[in-house]
């Protein structure tokens, strides 16, 4: 695949993905992102796969620091809003 296919799937992605979370509803959001961001799971795997020489290895990295935060983040948010239904 060469640069500009990828680039072209990458900005449609980034606008078709802008276009489902808007038409979310707000009362939808939280778990609906909550869950999603246990997927990131599956971006620390890619990551400790991809580190294959030195861009390779600092990529994969970089995916591996901002994947390990959305999966905390996903979690702590999941657990804050379990605990708004506890008595």
């Amino acid at each position: 695949m060469d640069l500009i296919t990828a680039c072209t799937i990458f900005v449609l992605a980034v606008f078709v993905g802008f276009e489902i979370i808007t038409k979310v509803p707000p009362t939808l959001h939280t778990p609906l992102m909550s869950g999603s961001n246990a997927i990131s799971g599956i971006t620390l795997v890619g990551a400790l796969m991809a580190g294959t020489g030195f861009w390779g290895s600092l990529f994969g990295l970089l995916a591996i620091i901002f994947a390990t935060v959305n999966v905390v983040g996903g979690f702590l948010v999941t657990h804050r809003m379990l605990a708004m239904f506890k008595k």
